[in-house]
C-alpha cells in the first residue's frame, strides 16, 4: 500500500469516526456564552459546566440546525459537568470507561452553532485518577494535544476506533478530557438529586501565619454546624486535621468531597496558644 493510499485510508477513517458521533452533539448558547454537549440519556444533556452562564437562559441548538429550551438538571463545578434537560429524540452517545493509550489518536468531536467540528491530535498524557483544584475526585487524568475553542468544551473526545472516553474542556494551560467513568458517577446523581453531596464543617476560614507553618483562623461558626457542636470556636486556630499538619485553607476545602460526609476527624487547633484537639462529623453542605 502506498503512503499516499495509507493516509487517504486514514483520512476517510477519521471522517467516518466524526460523522458517525456528530447526530449526538449539540451547541449549548447561555447569556453570551457559546459551547458544546452531547447527549448523554433521551432528554439530557451534559456539557462542560465552567462554559455554562451562571444565570439566563439556556437554549440547545441541534444539528439539524432547529433550537430548543433547556434547563438545568444540576451542575458540579469541581468536576466540570452540568447536566441539562432538553425535549428531544436524538439518540445519546455511547460512553466507553476505557482510558486511552498514551500517544493514541484522539478527536474531538464539538459543534459550532448547530454545525459539526471536529479536531485531531493525541493523547499527550493518560496518568491516575486525581482531584481538581476545585475538590473534584476525577477518575483519571487525560490530557490531549489538540486545539480547543471555547465553543469547543464539552464536545466529546474519542478514540481511533470512535469510542467516546470523555468530555474535552480546557484547562488553565492544557486541554483536559472527564473521563466517561467520571460523567457517569457524577451525572447519575445531578439526574437524581439534582446536586453533588459535599463535606461541610461550618466555618469560615482565614489562613494565617505560624512560627511553624500555617493555620486557619475561625472567623466565623455555623451555630448549627457539626464543628460548633464539637466545641470550635471563633478565634481558634486549625493547624492539623488527622493528624497531618494543615496546608492551607484551600487544601483543606478540597478534602471536603463526597466520601467525606459523614466521616469523623480529629482537628487539632490552637486556643489562645494552647493546643486543643476536637473530634467534628462532617455533615452534608447545605444547599445555598
Amino acid at each position: 500500500m502506498t503512503d499516499s493510499t495509507s493516509l487517504a485510508a486514514l483520512s476517510s477513517a477519521v471522517a467516518d469516526v466524526v460523522a458517525r458521533t456528530a447526530p449526538s452533539v449539540v451547541s449549548v448558547h447561555s447569556h453570551r456564552q457559546r459551547a458544546s454537549g452531547f447527549v448523554w440519556k433521551p432528554g439530557l444533556i451534559i456539557t462542560a459546566d465552567e462554559a455554562l452562564a451562571d444565570e439566563g437562559d439556556v437554549e440547545i441548538r441541534l444539528p439539524d440546525g432547529s433550537t430548543k429550551p433547556a434547563t438545568i438538571a444540576g451542575r458540579d463545578h469541581t468536576t466540570d459537568i452540568a447536566l441539562l434537560r432538553v425535549e428531544t429524540d436524538i439518540a445519546p452517545a455511547a460512553l466507553s470507561p476505557t482510558v486511552p493509550a498514551l500517544g493514541s489518536l484522539a478527536v474531538v468531536v464539538a459543534s459550532d452553532r448547530g454545525a459539526a467540528t471536529a479536531g485531531l491530535g493525541l493523547v499527550s498524557l493518560a496518568g491516575a485518577p486525581w482531584k481538581s483544584l476545585r475538590g473534584g475526585e476525577i477518575d483519571a487524568r487525560i490530557e490531549l494535544d489538540v486545539r480547543l475553542h471555547h465553543s469547543q468544551q464539552g464536545g466529546l473526545a474519542l478514540d481511533a476506533s470512535g469510542q467516546a472516553f470523555g468530555m474535552a474542556v480546557l484547562g488553565p494551560r492544557r486541554v483536559l478530557v472527564i473521563p466517561a467513568a467520571t460523567i457517569t458517577r457524577v451525572a447519575t446523581q445531578l439526574e437524581t438529586r439534582g446536586r453533588i453531596a459535599r463535606g461541610y464543617l461550618g466555618l469560615g476560614l482565614q489562613p494565617v501565619r505560624l512560627d511553624d507553618g500555617v493555620g486557619a483562623m475561625v472567623m466565623n461558626v455555623d451555630k448549627g454546624g457539626p464543628s460548633a457542636a464539637a466545641g470550635i470556636r471563633q478565634g481558634d486556630v486549625i493547624v492539623a486535621v488527622n493528624a497531618e499538619k494543615l496546608s492551607g485553607v484551600r487544601a483543606l476545602a478540597r478534602t471536603l468531597g463526597p466520601q467525606s460526609v459523614g466521616a469523623t476527624v480529629d482537628v487539632a487547633v490552637r486556643r489562645g496558644g494552647e493546643p486543643v484537639s476536637f473530634k467534628v462529623v462532617i455533615a452534608e453542605r447545605p444547599e445555598a
